[in-house]
């Protein structure tokens, strides 16, 4: 029998629950944050494009096997239509040396019948130290 998913009213709701769930090391809540779609993307830093529910489930089990990953996201920049979001993130973690370390993360989002539901996650080691919020000094 298929679990039963409640509907979830923003992005914003469902990127504190999936944040929440990754620091609590629920593999289960955090699968049923995802969109029901086999088309759902999940890129690790460093690691491959995982593709589908049984990948991403997988990897995250492994990741999470020994506990949460005690992640803080912040400095937020958002994008938002009607009916898809995409939020990126500074997430802030501690690196196996005891340091601060920082990762940037892209998250998109897509409104289903069920409620906001992320499609894809894609974090990247960020070089350099933890950037602070302020005007842009790169233009292209």
């Amino acid at each position: 029998m298929k679990k039963k998913q409640h509907i979830i009213g923003s992005p914003a709701e469902v990127e504190a629950a999936f944040y929440d769930a990754l620091n609590r090391a629920d593999v289960d809540a955090l699968m049923a944050l995802w969109a029901d779609d086999e088309e759902i993307i999940c890129i690790h830093p460093g690691g491959k494009r995982l593709v589908g529910h049984r990948a991403i489930q997988e990897s995250w089990s492994v990741l999470l096997e020994h506990g949460g990953l005690h992640i803080l996201p912040s400095q937020l920049h958002e994008m938002h239509n009607l009916m898809s979001a995409v939020h990126t993130v500074v997430e802030g973690t501690t690196a196996a040396s005891g340091e601060p370390a920082h990762l940037i993360a892209t998250n998109v989002y897509m409104k289903t019948p069920k409620g906001w539901r992320m499609m894809a996650h894609h974090v990247s080691v960020a070089p350099g130290p933890v950037p602070t919020e302020g005007p842009a000094k790169m233009l292209h």
